[in-house]
Parts: structure tokens; C-alpha cells; sequence
């Protein structure tokens, strides 16, 4: 937070910026219903529920997993990765608490007011959907840790992967829309395959009651995504090779 504050032009701009871009895909969705149209069962708000919770969850990741892909792609490419495997503890653990990046909160706070928009609008909640919706944001944000440590992990053999991240935005637009609105094929592997319906369709559906149980299914492969994340990384840490991968 020092760091940041020392430049604080810098950190405006990153805040404003970064909220700005992530506000914008809600745009889409305010069209579609202006001119008619709509998404089958789902009213204005409760659509913009999901994704208020799918920007939640990548706000909240953004802050704490972002910037290890790209320190560590630098570490690499640089050959400085040996410093951070000298130091006292995990290397994992100390590039995600290095790694730190605040201007990431931007995303918290539009994604909290688009959450206390919509949910002023889609009626009372329950104790138990409050539970269920916590229990599968958490699985959610496994997912995104997951996949950031993932990503990383390539950094030591393939250092040009640069354009990842943006096919892993790719594949994670499907969690900010009804899983009911894509094929039955689409729906299974964004479900248990690739979880990413479990960002922001399944805690949007569980706090308005309409989650089934067949979705908790759902909460495994979040937690496999997260060690498999944790395990690759260190794993790929012991084929580290010096400048380059």
C-alpha cells in the first residue's frame, strides 16, 4: 500500500481505469433488455447479480493472485527467480504477498454497489442462501486462484505467454451468464470441466434459492483447480533453469 501511495497519480488512474473497463460489460446486458429481449427466466437484476458477484471474485483475486503471472514471467525472463528461492520461505508465498496489487480494489467497490443494486431489487434472501451463496463464492475464487497459478506456472518453460490471460478471460466470460443459456455440452464443461459458472452463476443462483443440488457437484473441481494450481507452480519451480525458463 506504501509502495502504491508513493505514486499516487499512478494509483488514481489504475483505480479509475481498471473499475471503468470492468463496469463496462454490464452495458450489454442493460441493451439487451432495453430493446425487448431477455434472458429466459432471469430478470434485469438478477442477471446483473451474477455479474456483480463475477466482478466481486475478480477483484478480490485481481488484488491477490494477479500480478504473480507477471512478476514471475519477469523473475524469469531475467533470470532474478534464484533471488526469490533464497529467501526464507515459500517462493509461492512470497510472490503472492509481494505481489499485492490495490489498485484491483477499484473492481471490489463497483462490483459491491452493482451488488447492492441488484439485490435491493430481486427480494428478501435466507439465512440458508446466504450460507450457500458464500460456500460457492469461495469455490469461485478457487477457481481464479487456480487458474492465475496456472498461468504462472507456464512462465518457466513457455516465458512468451503473455496472450494467455486473454484467453483465460476468454473462457471465463461463460460465468457471467446463465448456465440454462449455452448447450448442453458448453454447460457441463463450464460446470465441472473448467468450473467457471461456479464464479458467478452458482452463487448468484444459490442466493435467490434456485441452485440445485446437483451443483455442489460443482465445488470439487474448484478445489482440484486450486491444488493442481498450487502443485504445478512448485513443480515447475524445481525445472527452473536460470534466464529464459
Amino acid at each position: 500500500m506504501l509502495r502504491a501511495a508513493s505514486y499516487r497519480l499512478n494509483f488514481l488512474l489504475s483505480f479509475f481505469i481498471t473499475l471503468g473497463f470492468n463496469l463496462a460489460f454490464p452495458l450489454v446486458t442493460i441493451l439487451i433488455y432495453r430493446s425487448g429481449a431477455s434472458f429466459p427466466g432471469w430478470s434485469f437484476y438478477e442477471i446483473l447479480l451474477i455479474q456483480s458477484i463475477f466482478t466481486l471474485s475478480q477483484g478480490l483475486s485481481g488484488i491477490v493472485f494477479n500480478e504473480v503471472l507477471w512478476t514471475t514471467m519477469q523473475h524469469v525472463r531475467e533470470g532474478s527467480f534464484e533471488v526469490v528461492l533464497l529467501k526464507p520461505l515459500s517462493a509461492l508465498t512470497f510472490l503472492i504477498t509481494t505481489s499485492f496489487e490495490p489498485e484491483f480494489a477499484g473492481i471490489v467497490i463497483g462490483g459491491g454497489v452493482m451488488f447492492g443494486v441488484s439485490l435491493a431489487h430481486v427480494g428478501a434472501v435466507t439465512l440458508l442462501g446466504v450460507l450457500r451463496f458464500l460456500l460457492f463464492f469461495a469455490a469461485g475464487f478457487c477457481v481464479m486462484a487456480g487458474f492465475s497459478m496456472i498461468m504462472a506456472a507456464t512462465s518457466f518453460k513457455w516465458v512468451g505467454n503473455s496472450r494467455i490471460p486473454e484467453i483465460y478471460d476468454s473462457v471465463k466470460t461463460f460465468g457471467k451468464y446463465p448456465a440454462g443459456i449455452f448447450p448442453k455440452a458448453i454447460r457441463g464443461i463450464a460446470s465441472f470441466i473448467i468450473p467457471v459458472s461456479v464464479i458467478g452463476f452458482f452463487p448468484a443462483s444459490a442466493l435467490l434459492g434456485n441452485v440445485s443440488w446437483t451443483a455442489y457437484a460443482a465445488i470439487l473441481p474448484c478445489g482440484v483447480f486450486l491444488l493442481f494450481g498450487i502443485w504445478l507452480y512448485r513443480h515447475m519451480i524445481r525445472r527452473y533453469e536460470g534466464v529464459g525458463g
